[in-house]
């Protein structure tokens, strides 16, 4: 097992290192939401169209060092230039429950395809927050059994998490299902906050290609923003809505799937590219307490609750790496951030 995992890991550098900044595709977002809602979004960096036809999606499950073609499955389609594809579990079914529930209308809605309706035909995109996902070009072979790496023409294009590591839940225990990639270091201990479960992490606009070799420690809020992947729907006064059943009204917060920014593209804006300069944000969704770090110091925060109504206007004195109580009241917030090269970037906050 030991020569098998050093094999991949060479395999992969020698893969990667003729590949340059925007020259393949990447995953430009991640959805791990309630039950099956489940989604990629795949950008192209380039000027040019790129069938799908030639790349397949692999999860390495809890913890696993290998994956193979039951666990992978190949896309179709075709994907624009500086434009994404958004691919999606394929479970349709309005009657469905249990294991084969529906996808959710709303993340229905933002679909360019689905797949692996059928789990054990395929179970790729049955990801929970402690699985690695994988892009890679090739073409899968038909056998079941055979490693995804035998597919023809194999490349690593993509890495989401880390291939081989099980990460664990808030209580510092490794289990099949409920842990997860987290915000503090080691990021697999449990420490910190749970970010590759329950939430939509959003690669930065800074990001022009792939993870192609093994991580030595997978930090999600290295390469990517994270957002709650489901939230609960709040009244104008930021309270909690509650259905007939006396349950929380849930939304899926999938807005940001189906467009992506990126340095890549010559012609994004300048706003664009003003709100592509390195900010972390964090934890999100937040007990009232959030962590601004960044590469530049900001200047001024405007806060607006969900009427549209600025609650805060803080100038901040040119720091770049500070706290921030938002207070006890629940809802979702937008931070409206001045940098002080005059940038501006938005962000969207819950409160919980």
């Amino acid at each position: 097992m030991k020569k098998l995992v050093l094999a991949f890991s060479l395999f992969s550098v020698i893969t990667s290192s003729a590949q340059t900044d925007c020259s393949d595709l990447f995953i430009s977002e991640y959805v791990e939401g309630w039950s099956n809602n489940k989604a990629l979004e795949i950008y192209n960096p380039t000027a040019n169209p790129v069938n799908l036809s030639g790349y397949f999606v692999a999860r390495y499950s809890n913890g696993s060092t290998t994956a193979t073609v039951a666990n992978a499955v190949q896309l179709s389609g075709t994907v624009q230039p500086y434009d994404v594809y958004v691919a999606v579990l394929e479970k349709l079914d309005p009657n469905g429950t249990g294991q084969e529930a529906p996808v959710w209308d709303s993340l229905q809605g933002r679909a360019d395809g689905f797949y692996c309706p059928v789990y054990n035909t395929s179970n790729a995109f049955y990801w929970n927050g402690n699985d690695a996902v994988m892009l890679a070009k090739g073409t899968l072979t038909t056998n079941g059994t055979d490693n995804v790496t035998t597919a023809s023409g194999f490349a690593i294009v993509d890495i989401f998490g880390k291939i081989g590591e099980n990460p664990a839940n808030e209580s510092g225990i490794s289990s099949n299902n409920d842990g997860a990639w987290s915000s503090g270091f080691p990021y697999s201990t449990g420490l910190g906050v749970q970010l590759t479960k329950d939430h939509s992490l959003l690669r930065k606009s800074t990001i022009k290609k792939g993870v192609k070799t093994q991580v030595s420690f997978f930090d999600p809020l290295l390469e990517w923003d994270s957002i709650p992947a489901v939230i609960v729907r709040l009244d104008a006064n930021g309270d909690t809505l509650f259905g007939t059943s006396g349950n929380p009204i849930l939304d899926g917060n999938w807005s940001s799937l189906g467009e992506h920014t990126c340095t890549c593209d010559p012609s994004a804006s300048a706003e664009e590219i003003g709100s592509i300069e390195e900010l972390l944000i964090y934890p999100n969704p937040t007990s009232g307490i959030i962590n601004f770090k960044g590469t530049n110091a900001i200047t001024e925060i405007e806060i607006y609750n969900a009427l549209g109504q600025k609650v805060v206007n803080l100038k901040n004195n040119n720091s770049s790496q500070f706290s921030l109580d938002l207070g006890s009241d629940k809802g979702v917030y937008i931070l409206k951030i001045t940098l002080n090269s005059g940038s501006q970037i938005t962000k969207r906050i819950v409160v919980k």
